[in-house]
């Protein structure tokens, strides 16, 4: 398989000169501007908000609130962003957040979430994809993945039934050698940018470990082996977050310093 070689991440960076770097200074190639990426977010977000219905206003308060303490430790250009949060009924316990300034969260996440702490968890985990521009790197990875592939069985004269089985292989080691990987990447880059931003908003970091017990217990093992799944295991999960607990902790203690108590009455 040493003709895959050229189809690195490095060797696309080099080629089509679209490479930076994420905020743990990871490599990322980003194809898509960011008005794109803002209309997608837009177009989604509408698309949900048709789709599921609204969460009471205690519910909406609840987490607007929680929401606006994750938004004000922001870096100054992304607080600029006009952010919606809305709460849908739904018990499906998830959340986003979408490129533009959208977050969303089902009334289902509140009874994993027990805590506003564990809340802030999830949604400045979901708010550090888009600092992360996880969006971005995501399609644009997809889309030079299968410019490779297509580049690869053009060049390699695949069109024959064997070609094609092969092809087929080589599409199947594509996804789970590449896609896959970089969205557990992007998971538990999100979980970090989270923690620090939970900590920095005055939010307890420790008890973003207790939302993913939570979560465990709610799912009942019932999750994808790892290597399958667009999410690290749990217990991954877990042990990444304590190995940067120590830092988390003393961002924390700063923000509660300086005044930064949020106090979100749960509903």
């Amino acid at each position: 398989m040493r003709w895959l070689r050229p189809f690195t991440m490095t060797a696309l960076c080099v080629s089509i000169a679209a490479c930076t770097t994420s905020p743990t200074g990871r490599s990322q190639l980003l194809l898509m501007s960011d008005s794109e990426l803002n209309e997608m977010g837009s177009q989604a977000f509408s698309q949900y908000q048709q789709e599921l219905p609204a969460a009471n206003q205690t519910s909406q308060r609840y987490v607007q609130c929680i929401a606006d303490a994750v938004i004000a430790a922001l870096p100054a250009e992304q607080q600029q962003l006009d952010w919606q949060t809305r709460v849908f009924k739904s018990e499906q316990p998830n959340a986003f957040a979408l490129p533009g300034g959208y977050i969303g969260v089902n009334t289902g996440m509140l009874d994993v979430a027990t805590s506003q702490d564990q809340l802030a968890s999830v949604i400045g985990h979901e708010v550090g994809h888009v600092l992360a521009s996880h969006a971005n790197e995501r399609a644009s990875t997809q889309n030079a993945t299968s410019l490779g592939l297509s580049a690869i069985s053009s060049a390699s004269g695949m069109q024959s039934a064997g070609g094609q089985q092969l092809m087929g292989v080589l599409g199947m080691g594509a996804q789970y050698g590449i896609v896959l990987p970089f969205s557990r990447a992007h998971e538990s880059e999100a979980d970090i940018i989270g923690l620090d931003l939970m900590a920095q908003a005055g939010f307890d970091p420790r008890q973003s470990v207790t939302l993913w017990e939570n979560m465990q217990a709610a799912t009942g093992g019932g999750a994808p082996p790892e290597w399958m799944s667009t999410h690290p295991g749990q217990g991954n999960r877990i042990e990444g977050l304590q190995a940067n607990m120590d830092q988390a902790l003393a961002t924390y203690e700063q923000a509660r310093s300086n005044g930064r108590k949020p106090n979100c009455p749960r509903p």
